[in-house]
């Protein structure tokens, strides 16, 4: 048995893992969409994370009917994991993450990786706000880191002239389809098995982006076949496996201490950015960055000992 220090330091670790996964994906997505639409690129890369975590859930559950000696796998996992509330939470969470997926996605064709990484993690922010409807209670350190942030976020999506970026405002919206997204996480990893949780997710996201894209967009088998790479690394590694540790990462992290460290997926999005796509950030860009970083960071100082589902 493991100590609840270190459930907890393994939980940061994986959700630090899982920041740096996600931080180098933006920079897939772009590549992707030099041949596939947004709603076919999702489609495709949930897909795969789909597909990747079907054989590896089958396991298993073979392993655990093996290692009880019973014939009905996952006869024990079942009694402990609510399955009624898994089949009507789960599709929601998975629409959800494809209202979230989406915004991104589509945002990216208007906005560079790293001010998607960095507006994505505004949700560091929005989570506990957020959690007020869920009777959580919002310290006023908070609302200071909130209004800093806010701050960068004018600096890093504002230009000169006073407007907005499209792309920008897209990815706000998708920061808070994913602070939705990790507050239902937070509950539902607690009671339901997580991977379950996460193929009825990708699921759901896989199938609502290809009605999507069959509406909206050209299906070509050869763009596919030529978007290959960034589709493995999107669809296995940031979804069929991040998504997958975040589920199981936050058995242990409270959503908001979860936010911080996912948060960081912007550092190495503006990395990841810089070193494969040659983006450079501007002056008004490196401070909004900075101050949104000063804010997200602020919101969890202090942090209560005691555990919060917020």
């Amino acid at each position: 048995m493991y100590s609840v220090k270190t459930k907890a330091l393994r939980a940061d670790l994986l959700l630090l893992m899982v920041s740096a996964i996600w931080g180098f994906a933006f920079v897939a997505q772009i590549k992707g969409m030099e041949h596939l639409g947004p709603f076919l690129f999702n489609a495709c890369r949930f897909a795969l994370g789909f597909l990747s975590l079907l054989p590896v859930y089958f396991l298993l559950e073979a392993f655990s009917a093996k290692k009880n000696g019973k014939k009905e796998s996952g006869v024990e996992s079942v009694k402990k994991y609510d399955n009624h509330l898994l089949l009507k939470w789960g599709p929601i969470t998975g629409i959800v993450l494809f209202l979230a997926s989406s915004f991104q996605q589509v945002g990216l064709l208007y906005t560079t990786a790293g001010n998607s990484g960095f507006i994505t993690g505004f949700y560091i922010i929005l989570v506990p706000i957020l959690g007020i409807c869920f009777g959580h209670s919002t310290r006023p350190v908070t609302w200071l880191g909130g209004a800093i942030a806010l701050a960068g976020l004018y600096f890093l999506t504002v230009n000169d002239g006073l407007s907005l970026n499209k792309g920008d405002l897209l990815t706000l919206g998708s920061a808070l389809m994913y602070a939705i997204q990790i507050l239902l996480i937070g509950w539902l990893s607690r009671h339901v098995h997580p991977l379950r949780l996460s193929l009825t997710q990708f699921f759901m996201t896989a199938l609502c982006s290809l009605l999507v894209a069959l509406y909206l967009e050209p299906i070509s088998l050869d763009a596919i076949t030529q978007s290959v790479g960034p589709l493995l690394f999107a669809g296995v590694l940031s979804t069929g496996v991040a998504f997958t540790i975040q589920i199981i990462a936050q058995q242990d992290a409270a959503s908001s201490h979860a936010a911080i460290i996912m948060s960081l997926e912007a550092v190495f999005a503006v990395f990841g950015g810089w070193l494969l796509l040659d983006e450079q950030l501007g002056s008004r860009g490196v401070v909004g960055c900075a101050l949104m970083m000063a804010g997200m960071l602020l919101s969890q100082l202090r942090r209560p000992r005691g555990r919060s589902t917020a």
